[in-house]
């Protein structure tokens, strides 16, 4: 039997249940994912970096792990909470276990959790924080409820630097080069992102959030790509600086999650969060200017403020989540420049929206020379 272990949130409710991964204490913001399958994926996405995870989907761990699926170099999120985690893998693909992966990085597990009621929980109350522990006969819930509301909240954190690349690097086409030679902005990128415009026959350099307008324009890109991340868009004011100037300069822009804040706020508008925020690959958004609805993968705690959309700013909301009305979507009316709220990229989730990569790309074409 695996040690035995506890979750108590800021408010005094605890959850238990047995360790798996690393059997070792873990803090931070407990959300929950609705998704059926992409587990690896999840652990692996930058932008739950401080976040505990719940899934609520039952069964884990069933088809093990392998290197080729996953979204970044190693498990940034700060632990992982199943209803049932498969001790034996199944997959002609695996190379090993969730559990031996969690622990060669540090990251706990946790099974046995009543994780519906947890997630019922969260809906209620929004998003917690949490202390996830070992239990025994000496254990203080109190004390660790103590502990859970002295957490440092993910606003005060700066994630975006945990987990974006210091460095410039380039990517060459997997196809033929269309000519269409983007800058990347690196605030916690998932490796598909990458993939997916390496496939439409892009040149990249991915360089650091740090990147100012000035040194992204020495590049001679034909568009730029803000890239998603973890935390609060109110703490970059480095990189929405950075939006604004390019902005400015109507240079091609594509905004996908962090970056489609970051691009709200160089627009002047706000962000704030969401309640308990949306994690998942099963929500419906509209694309108010074509009519259509698309399933969405989505992981984001935040949000642009539809109401403080500057008047007279040439943009508009572009898409909307039908679950909550809020904005998934902006795009300017004259200039080639729009974001997403989702991840068009999916992994895990539907590819319903790779177009979007198509889009940029072709209005990178159209555009036809490089900015700077």
């Amino acid at each position: 039997m695996s040690k035995r272990a506890i979750l108590v949130l800021e408010d005094g409710k605890s959850f238990y249940g047995y360790y798996f991964g690393a059997e070792v204490d873990a803090e931070g913001e407990v959300v929950f994912n609705t998704g059926m399958t992409g587990y690896q994926e999840i652990c692996t996405d930058p932008s739950y970096r401080g976040q505990m995870v719940t899934l609520t989907y039952p069964l884990i761990g069933n088809y093990g792990m392998n290197r080729e699926d996953e979204e970044s170099v190693r498990p940034w999120l700060t632990a992982l909470v199943v209803r049932e985690y498969c001790h034996e893998f199944s997959n002609w693909r695996a190379d090993g276990d969730l559990h031996t992966y969690l622990a060669q990085y540090g990251v706990p597990g946790m099974y046995g959790v009543d994780t519906r009621s947890l997630t019922r929980h969260l809906r209620t109350k929004g998003t917690m924080r949490a202390v996830l522990a070992a239990f025994d006969e000496s254990v203080n819930a109190e004390e660790l409820k103590k502990r859970a509301q002295e957490v440092t909240p993910l606003s005060e954190k700066d994630l975006v630097a945990e987990t974006a690349t210091s460095e410039s690097y380039e990517l060459g086409p997997v196809v033929e080069a269309q000519g269409a030679r983007i800058v990347v902005v690196d605030c916690g990128i998932k490796r598909n992102i990458l993939r997916s415009l390496r496939r439409r026959g892009a040149e990249m350099i991915v360089v650091p959030h740090t990147a100012s307008a000035a040194d992204i324009l020495e590049l001679h890109p034909r568009g730029v790509v803000v890239s998603n991340g973890p935390g609060d868009p109110a703490s970059l004011p480095g990189p929405v600086a950075m939006a604004q100037a390019l902005v400015e300069r109507r240079v091609p822009f594509l905004g996908i999650c962090l970056g489609h804040q970051i691009l709200g706020r160089a627009i002047g508008a706000t962000t704030s969060r969401l309640k308990f925020g949306h994690h998942g690959g099963n929500h419906p958004v509209k694309d108010i200017s074509a009519g259509r609805v698309y399933i969405t993968s989505q992981n984001h705690e935040f949000q642009v403020d539809r109401a403080s959309i500057p008047e007279g700013s040439g943009f508009f909301v572009s898409h909307v989540n039908l679950n909550d009305g809020s904005v998934e979507g902006l795009e300017h009316r004259d200039v080639p420049v729009f974001s997403v709220q989702y991840h068009p990229e999916g992994c895990p989730g539907p590819q319903d929206n790779q177009y979007l990569f198509d889009k940029f790309v072709q209005m990178l074409l159209r555009y036809g020379t490089d900015v700077g």
